[in-house]
């Protein structure tokens, strides 16, 4: 009984830490982002991008091969700024590519897009207008090891 009581405390403490239930609530959902405002938040994040990763003709990026209007802009900006961008896989043995992934959601009303690497992951809120987008936070910057 004596050691009955103390695992019975410990165990209400403990509980009292718990959630009901483990779902977050966000406002956070995905948007597509299409024509001017896709190729202004594609190219701001693409030049903050170019501003971490150094050198564009040394450097190849591979991205998931993708339709939408973002994706076919980041592509189209990141070649701009003279890297390599690699969508089908075919990579040669010599080249070790880094490895890119993004993603755009509506938050609140604006936009929310972050595009990340092994190395950094940047983020940046949007306002949608009618000639595109422009920016609504500062850029968001996590370096990583």
């Amino acid at each position: 009984m004596r050691r009955l009581l103390p695992l019975i405390l410990a165990a209400t403490l403990i509980s009292g830490c718990q959630t009901a239930d483990d779902t977050l609530s966000t406002s956070s959902t995905p948007v597509a982002v299409t024509g001017p405002a896709a190729s202004a938040i594609a190219g701001d994040m693409a030049s903050r991008l170019a501003e971490q990763m150094g050198p564009a003709g040394t450097t190849t990026i591979k991205m998931e091969k993708d339709t939408s209007d973002f994706a076919t802009a980041l592509e189209a900006a990141l070649k701009g700024w003279g890297y390599t961008v690699v969508t089908d896989g075919k990579i040669a043995k010599d080249v070790k590519p880094v490895e890119l992934a993004y993603s755009i959601d509506g938050v609140d009303g604006q936009i929310l897009a972050r595009v990340w690497t092994p190395s950094v992951a940047l983020s940046r809120a949007y306002t949608a207008t009618a000639a595109g987008a422009t920016p609504a936070s500062p850029l968001s910057r996590m370096q990583r090891n």
